[in-house]
């Protein structure tokens, strides 16, 4: 696929933010003592994009929002870093952290500037700490990777985006295929170093024409820098009514534990999808783990329920089947949601709807296991508000790793149990045969979790969500924002004292 029509760094700045809302932050370049052929160079460059460097800065208004950009230019000396780009970009990274603004890069480079040799080649590792500086305070920082995007550019500012979109057909990655055919004596495979490829690794969130660019960024400001602002995005929210349960409800038994088993495990029961597209807005899909993993059986997302925002983390039943379980890879996605809670001090809701984690050799030698333990250990410690929500199946190791969390929810017919009732049984009773009485006997009703304290609250369900799909999912979003908000009008110091005090005390 051909990349789309290349802008400028110029064209770019001005197609995304507001009109006339540009300021410069940059201060004129001084050429030092260098070698006469590269003075020429800088100044031929100088002359073909009226820039004084292969990086501009500053700042602007997206949507009305005050934002810091730097950006690469690809006409000067192919967008390459050397130390005069790499202070530029290091200072404007820094003044944006200092300013508390969200930063959006969009880079695009052939890497570093040969010129310049060794000490241009480490200038990566002082935007590497830069930009780490100012996520660590807290910070949104989002990426749109142009075409072409190599070498250390890509190895660094451009690989560490809490949202990382790029322009359609761009070529991107490490090595670049001139190099490698001069190292290796052939080219490089076709269509692996594409944007379109990358997203469907799961190494970027999304592929993203430039005219889109600004209505994803903005929506994924309206979550990730809503921390500061979410007392007045709640004010006018639709509230949950006393007919969406609450937490000193006594749910009533209408169903068997069997019946409700088998309630969860219909076809056409909303799921996460369904979910977000009725009570949820500002949803970003994210995509993999950033490191070349993807699965179809996890949901990550940013998206806000009543105003409050919120990283998603949602088992995606369509995505879940006998031949495709949930696997390691879906809980290395997840981990990457719990980061980004952690780094944004997000809430994070993770939605549990999963017949079962994959039994396979191909899940024993991924380490199964230890990412699911890796998981309780990253969301009991997680210093962000956690929601979990007992969505519907909630079976074994696949479900218990998104489990711990301040508030748990369930659905009425969301239930929770070490194996699928039928294993359960064929361990007790040699026979599949007595599933419903070992799912009655193991408690794993929501009913039962609620008055085991291990779910806070249950959302009614008229009698069943796959009857009432759409209404379902509108008062679960209710309550999920109720939820929310509250979670986030608590101290951080008692609400994560609290939980640990909880899974301490479990059961006894």
């Amino acid at each position: 696929m051909t990349a789309t029509r290349n802008l400028d760094a110029r064209a770019l700045r001005d197609l995304v933010l507001d009109p006339g809302s540009w300021v410069s932050w940059d201060s004129p370049v001084t050429v030092g003592d260098v070698p006469e052929e590269y003075a020429a160079e800088l100044a031929r460059a100088a002359e073909k994009t009226r820039q004084d460097e292969s990086i501009i800065t500053g700042e602007g208004r997206l949507r009305g929002r005050r934002v810091a950009v730097v950006a690469g230019e690809f006409g000067f000396l192919a967008g390459s870093i050397g130390v005069a780009a790499a202070e530029r970009l290091i200072a404007a990274v820094e003044r944006a952290t200092e300013e508390g603004l969200p930063l959006l890069a969009a880079p695009v480079s052939g890497g570093t500037r040969m010129q310049e040799g060794t000490v241009a080649f480490l200038q990566m590792i002082g935007i590497t700490a830069a930009i780490a500086r100012h996520k660590e305070a807290g910070l949104p920082y989002l990426v749109y990777l142009r075409h072409p995007t190599f070498g250390g550019v890509l190895a660094s500012w451009g690989s560490t985006g809490h949202v990382t979109i790029a322009e359609p057909g761009a070529s991107i990655g490490f090595l670049g295929p001139r190099v490698y055919q001069a190292l290796y004596g052939e080219p490089f495979p076709e269509g692996v170093q594409t944007a379109e490829h990358l997203a469907e690794r799961g190494l970027i969130d999304a592929v993203v024409p430039h005219e889109e660019i600004a209505d994803v960024a903005d929506r994924a400001l309206r979550v990730l820098a809503a921390r500061q602002t979410w007392h007045r995005d709640v004010a006018d929210a639709e509230r949950p009514g006393p007919e969406d349960g609450t937490d000193a409800d006594d749910p009533e038994d209408h169903r068997s534990a069997w019946e409700v088993v088998t309630a969860s495990r219909r076809e056409d029961r909303p799921g996460v999808r369904g979910l977000l597209r009725a009570a949820a807005t500002d949803v970003v899909g994210l995509s993999g783990t950033g490191a070349g993993e993807k699965d179809p059986g996890l949901l990550l997302a940013l998206a806000r329920f009543g105003g409050a925002p919120c990283v998603v983390l949602g088992q995606d039943r369509r995505g879940q089947s006998l031949s495709a379980p949930l696997g390691p890879a879906a809980l290395r996605e997840a981990r990457r949601g719990m980061r980004l809670a952690a780094e944004l001090r997000l809430p994070l809701v993770t939605l549990i709807d999963t017949p079962g984690a994959a039994l396979s050799k191909e899940a024993e030698e991924g380490g199964l296991a230890a990412e699911i333990a890796r998981c309780l250990q990253d969301l009991v410690m997680l210093k962000a508000p956690t929601l979990a929500v007992l969505l519907g199946q909630g079976t074994g190791g696949g479900a218990l790793a998104l489990v711990p969390a301040d508030r748990v929810l369930a659905a009425a017919n969301g239930w929770l149990g070490p194996l699928p009732p039928e294993g359960a049984s064929a361990i007790v009773h040699r026979t599949i045969d007595r599933a419903g009485e070992m799912a009655a006997a193991q408690g794993v009703r929501a009913t039962d979790l609620w008055r085991a304290g291990i779910v806070d609250r249950v959302v009614p369900e008229r009698p069943d969500a796959a009857d009432e799909p759409a209404e379902f999912c509108r008062r679960l979003g209710r309550v999920l924002g109720e939820e929310l908000a509250n979670l986030l009008g608590r101290d951080d110091g008692e609400r994560f004292r609290s939980r640990l005090h909880r899974y301490r005390h479990l059961g006894r």
